[in-house]
C-alpha cells in the first residue's frame, strides 16, 4: 500500500509541520483486531502487503485471522493476546510492540462494547463497565502509544468512535457518552501531537453490520463493514481529515442533528 504520510518540515518555532514525504505507513498495530470493522480493514491492508501486529483477547481467533491475512498477502502478521479493557495489561502490549514490531508507524484502535441501554440504566456496574471499555481503557492505551510516537516525532493514531457520540439520545446515551468522551479525548490529543507531526484521526462510522449490532432494530439496513473499511484505508492512504465520517453522508446528518435545539430534541423519541 502506498500511504500518504508527511515530512518533518520544521518552522521557526521548532514545530514539525505536516507535509509530503517518502515515509510510508505500512506497519500497523491493530488494537481490537478481531472486531468486525477491524477484520475488514486488515484484509484490505493485507492485499497491499502491509505488516500487522494484531491485539485482541482470543488466541484462537487471532491465530485464524493471522492465517487469513497471510494468505491474502500481508508481509508479516504478529499476534498478541490481551484484554484491552484491563489497563494493567497495556504496558505489556507496548513492550511487546517495541521489541517485536519496533518501527510501527500506525496505531489503529477498533475495539468497543455496546451493552443494552436499559440494562445500563438499572445497573451502575454495567454502566461503569461500558465507560471503562469504550472510553477509559481506550484513552489509557492511546496515551501510552502517543508518548512513543511523540518521542519519534512521526506516525499516525486512528481510532474508531461513533456518530452516536455527537449527541446524547435517550436510546443509547450510555454508549454515546463513552464514544463522545473518546472523540473529545482524541481532539485534545490531536492538538497535543500536532507540533510533533503525529496525525490523529477520529473515525466516526454510522451504524454498521457487525456482531456488536446484531439484534438491533433495522440492523439489516446498516452499512456493510467493507464500505467502512474502504473509507478508513483510503483515509490512511490519502491523508484523512481530522474527523472521518463513514459513510460520508453521516457528516451532514450529524451536522443537522446537532443544530436541533435541546428544547425540541429532548422530546424526540430517538
Amino acid at each position: 500500500m502506498t500511504y500518504a504520510a508527511f515530512s518533518k518540515t520544521v518552522d521557526s518555532s521548532g514545530i514539525v509541520m505536516p507535509g509530503s514525504s517518502n515515509t510510508r505507513m505500512k506497519k500497523i498495530i491493530a488494537l481490537g483486531a478481531t472486531s468486525g470493522i477491524a477484520i475488514e480493514v486488515q484484509r484490505q491492508l493485507a492485499h497491499q502487503a502491509c505488516e500487522l501486529l494484531l491485539v485482541a483477547r482470543s488466541p484462537e481467533r487471532l491465530a485464524a485471522l493471522q492465517t487469513d491475512l497471510l494468505v491474502r498477502g500481508a508481509r508479516q502478521v504478529l499476534t498478541y493476546s490481551a484484554d484491552l479493557s484491563l489497563i494493567a495489561q497495556h504496558a505489556g502490549i507496548l513492550d511487546f510492540a517495541s521489541r517485536t514490531f519496533p518501527d510501527f508507524d500506525t496505531v489503529f484502535l477498533a475495539y468497543g462494547s455496546m451493552r443494552n441501554q436499559k440494562d445500563g440504566e438499572s445497573s451502575v456496574e454495567i454502566l461503569v463497565e461500558e465507560l471503562l471499555v469504550d472510553f477509559v481503557s481506550a484513552a489509557a492505551i492511546l496515551t501510552l502509544f502517543a508518548a512513543e510516537l511523540e518521542r519519534r516525532r512521526t506516525g499516525c493514531i486512528a481510532a474508531i468512535t461513533s456518530v452516536a457520540g455527537d449527541r446524547g439520545r435517550r436510546s443509547n446515551y450510555l454508549y454515546g457518552s463513552a464514544k463522545g468522551g473518546l472523540s473529545l479525548f482524541l481532539q485534545g490529543l490531536r492538538s497535543r501531537l500536532y507540533p510533533s507531526g503525529v496525525r490523529v484521526i477520529t473515525i466516526k462510522p454510522g451504524p454498521v453490520q457487525t456482531p456488536m449490532t446484531d439484534g438491533l432494530p433495522n440492523a439489516t439496513h446498516f452499512v456493510d463493514p467493507q464500505q467502512v473499511a474502504h473509507d478508513i484505508v483510503r483515509g490512511l492512504e490519502r491523508g484523512s481529515p481530522d474527523i472521518l465520517y463513514t459513510p460520508r453522508i453521516w457528516r451532514y446528518i450529524m451536522t443537522a442533528v446537532k443544530l436541533v435545539p435541546e428544547t425540541i430534541f429532548k422530546r424526540l423519541p430517538l
